[in-house]
């Protein structure tokens, strides 16, 4: 079959032609119907020979399709199923740590598994096993999110739109920080109350909580808009060091959330369902990843990049 792999730093991905996954017990076989593209994926390309446990390492952690092969002991589970899968679950990470998904098939731990519902397009199935889940579970379940609460988001990209969107839903005031501005009547449009270029004009506002899924050294001044007793969640991995002052750490919280669980994937597919989140996205073909990576690199995406292949 053919996968999508990074061979090594300084090296493009390739595609390479690799065994088929077998499945051992508590596995199944996914063929993948769509797979969505990540920033993390660039920072595993630029950093990923020092992390990785082993290369070529085939990449893509954003997953969604139908399972092809059972192994021993799966139960609850058919063939012909239709499911995404989560990337923080009792797998290691999938494109990072175990083969993922930018292949035709794709080797996964039956507890990782989300029910994807009858009706849901599965270019929004895959993307919501990360940006959709990542986000949901930073805003919501890490940050609390509620009705009465001022929030600010850090970020309308891939994940930056999805937790607006699930904490406009929960009924708070979402404030949105975005550089490029091409996004703001997206983030408008989705309920963000305000949108500036710089979270920094936020100093002093008072926040309740502001939710980074940037991460270009901006948790200091996710740090200067709340209020004592306010909370900063750190999703975002733009730079891998950033600048704390001191005093403001004093009377707050700062808190990282990585990933979140098949529950929040399945909770983020209702929304999705419902068309309560409509995130964008643009769909590519599975021979277009190198290239759909490249545009990720040069900051050329609005929303996520999905590649759909299959039939």
């Amino acid at each position: 079959m053919k996968a999508w792999q990074f061979e090594g730093t300084g090296k493009p991905i390739s595609l390479n032609d690799i065994p088929e996954p077998q499945p051992g017990p508590g596995e199944v076989v996914i063929d993948v119907k769509a797979a969505g593209l990540c920033h993390s994926d660039i920072m595993y390309m630029q950093v990923g020979e020092a992390t990785m446990p082993f290369l070529p390492m085939t990449q893509g952690h954003e997953n969604a399709g139908v399972i092809s092969a059972l192994g021993a002991g799966v139960e609850g589970w058919n063939l012909g199923d239709v499911v995404g899968v989560c990337t923080s679950g009792a797998r290691p990470p999938a494109g990072m740590f175990t083969p993922g998904g930018f292949a035709d098939k794709f080797l996964a731990d039956a507890r990782d598994l989300a029910r994807v519902p009858e009706g849901l397009d599965l270019a929004l199935a895959a993307i919501a096993t990360d940006a959709g889940m990542t986000s949901y579970h930073a805003i919501i379940e890490v940050g609390g999110a509620a009705a009465g609460m001022k929030v600010g988001v850090i970020g309308y990209g891939g994940l930056g739109q999805f937790g607006t969107r699930a904490a406009v839903l929960a009924g708070a005031q979402v404030h949105v920080a975005e550089t490029k501005d091409s996004v703001w009547d997206l983030a408008r449009a989705a309920g963000a109350v305000d949108v500036v270029r710089d979270a920094g004009e936020w100093a002093g506002q008072g926040f309740d909580l502001v939710v980074d899924y940037a991460g270009f050294d901006t948790t200091n001044k996710a740090l200067e808009a709340i209020k004592r007793g306010g909370t900063v969640v750190q999703v975002g991995l733009g730079k891998s060091t950033f600048t704390v002052n001191t005093p403001t750490m004093l009377g707050r919280t700062l808190v990282g959330s990585l990933g979140g669980t098949v529950q929040d994937i399945e909770k983020v597919y209702a929304l999705l369902l419902a068309r309560e989140i409509e995130p964008e996205y643009t769909e590519i073909g599975f021979d277009e990843i190198g290239a759909g990576l490249e545009r990720l690199r040069r900051n050329e995406v609005t929303g996520r990049l999905v590649a759909r292949f299959g039939d």
